[in-house]
């Protein structure tokens, strides 16, 4: 779509600095990326083997400026054609959400219009709506409210039965660590680059899932999950079946077995527990998002079972699934939509969230009415 195909009085510009990724996206009112364009760290954090905060908090200062700048240089706009700016407030790690809030705050009150704060995980579990000259609508034909989500990252995995635009229940979530980091720690201490996941599900596909007798966490009991216990079999493990063992054939095998084992037990969890709380609420749509959504394994463990437990899943494009603005920038319009949006003083006091938590947010049209409409997860 061109700049001159869009009604500029509809545009919102998004910001997503939560952890690692500097991203910005210009959205339309419906949902529709005119721009999208994020900013990797993994140069930065790929000798550490994992996100350093403070260095992750600095890059986003240097790299925000030029990042935006990009996004709207893509959509073919100047600042005068913004409605809105929507910008994560949590949850994330402080100082990288910080740097996005500050910038985002400065952007719309110098511009003068509504700044919608934006709960991560919410956009991740919207961001199937999201539409491109790419056809990534087709995620959500035949998506309605409600439905459950399966929210499943780096820092996030957790169940939720969403009821609209940023309004949803917790269902579950995990007591220790989530799945993407899971996948990250396992991949480390097998001595695969950073980050870990994709390393992990290419080596799934040439491993023997069955080498490997790794455990289900909490495989049926309820809906919460629990990780920390599969990382110490995994260790454990890698240990035994790479002891003596020398880089060349015989390790790579070891390798490849343990990633199509651990991937195994961490998909069927997330999977075996996305269909009961389906089942458990009576809802037949599903959601998968978030960076674990990225996942093969994940995607062809939920197109095969799906048909047969007679549920629809929507699984948005790779792009969108990872930490990305567009998903902030297209809930955050739905949002004002709805009356949300900080102007004045209001705007001045916007904060940030580290943690998972019920976030309200006084707006446009009413405290009350927006607030309701604005309820993020609560945990």
């Amino acid at each position: 779509m061109s700049a001159g195909s869009a009604d500029h009085a509809a545009l919102v510009l998004g910001i997503e600095t939560s952890c690692d990724e500097t991203a910005a996206a210009v959205v339309t009112r419906e949902g529709r990326v005119l721009s999208s364009v994020v900013s990797s760290q993994v140069p930065i954090h790929a000798r550490y083997g994992g996100v350093v905060p403070e260095l992750a908090s600095r890059n986003h200062l240097v790299q925000a400026p030029p990042v935006i700048a990009q996004a709207m240089a893509e959509a073919g706009i100047g600042l005068d054609a913004l409605g809105a700016v929507a910008v994560t407030a949590g949850p994330g790690l402080a100082g990288c959400l910080l740097i996005g809030m500050q910038v985002g705050k400065s952007m719309a009150y110098a511009r003068g219009v509504p700044l919608v704060p934006v709960d991560h995980i919410q956009a991740h579990v919207w961001a199937p709506f999201l539409s491109d000259a790419r056809d990534a609508g087709a995620a959500t034909r035949g998506l309605a409210y409600p439905y459950i989500a399966l929210a499943v990252s780096g820092g996030h995995t957790s169940l939720l039965k969403v009821d609209g635009p940023g309004v949803s229940t917790t269902l579950g979530a995990t007591m220790d660590d989530a799945a993407g980091e899971c996948f990250d720690k396992i991949a480390k201490l097998m001595g695969l680059p950073y980050p870990g996941g994709a390393h992990i599900d290419r080596l799934a596909k040439i491993g023997d899932a069955t080498r490997f007798d790794l455990p289900r966490p909490l495989a049926h009991k309820g809906l919460d999950f629990s990780f920390s216990g599969l990382k110490t079999a995994a260790r454990l493990a890698w240990a035994a079946a790479s002891a003596g063992l020398d880089e060349g054939p015989a390790l790579d095998a070891v390798r490849a077995d343990l990633a199509a084992s651990a991937q195994a037990a961490i998909v069927d969890v997330l999977v075996d527990k996305a269909f009961l709380a389906c089942r458990e609420t009576g809802i037949a749509r599903l959601v998968a998002a978030g960076g674990v959504a990225c996942n093969e394994g994940l995607r062809a463990r939920l197109a095969d079972k799906a048909p047969r437990r007679k549920i629809a899943v929507h699984v948005a494009p790779a792009r969108y699934c990872s930490d990305n603005a567009a998903m902030v920038g297209g809930l955050g319009a739905a949002l004002w939509q709805g009356g949300a949006g900080l102007t004045g003083r209001e705007l001045t006091r916007a904060g940030i969230y580290v943690t998972s938590r019920r976030a309200v947010y006084a707006a446009v049209g009413g405290a009350a009415k927006a607030g309701a409409r604005a309820r993020g997860e609560a945990r």
